[in-house]
C-alpha cells in the first residue's frame, strides 16, 4: 500500500511493509524508510539519499520516477520491481 511521505510530520503513517513514496528522503526519514516495503523517490540517482538508505537496509527501491507523487496516492496498491525499475498499479 502507497504512503506519501514529503515530510517528518507524514513519516508515522507509514506501517510495516507499506511502499513509502517521496519527492526526496533525508535522515529524519529513515523510521519511516526502515518500516517499508519498498521505496520509491521522484527526486535522485544511483547516490541519492534514498538508494544509499535503501541498499543499507536491504529495501528495494526505485529512484528518479517522474512524477511518482503526482500520480500516486496514499492508499493505491501497487507492486515494486526494483530489479527492473517497475512500478505497476495493481
Amino acid at each position: 500500500m502507497v504512503k506519501i511521505v514529503n515530510t517528518t510530520d507524514q513519516i508515522d503513517k507509514v506501517n510495516e511493509g507499506d511502499i513509502m513514496i517521496s519527492l526526496s528522503t533525508y535522515p529524519a526519514m529513515v523510521p519511516a524508510m526502515k518500516k517499508a516495503g519498498a521505496i520509491i523517490s521522484q527526486d535522485g540517482g544511483i547516490t541519492c539519499h534514498a538508494a544509499i538508505v535503501a541498499r543499507e537496509l536491504r529495501k528495494p527501491c526505485i529512484v528518479g520516477v517522474h512524477k511518482v507523487t503526482q500520480l500516486l496516492k496514499d492508499g493505491d496498491k501497487i507492486k515494486v520491481n526494483a530489479t527492473k525499475g517497475i512500478v505497476e498499479l495493481i
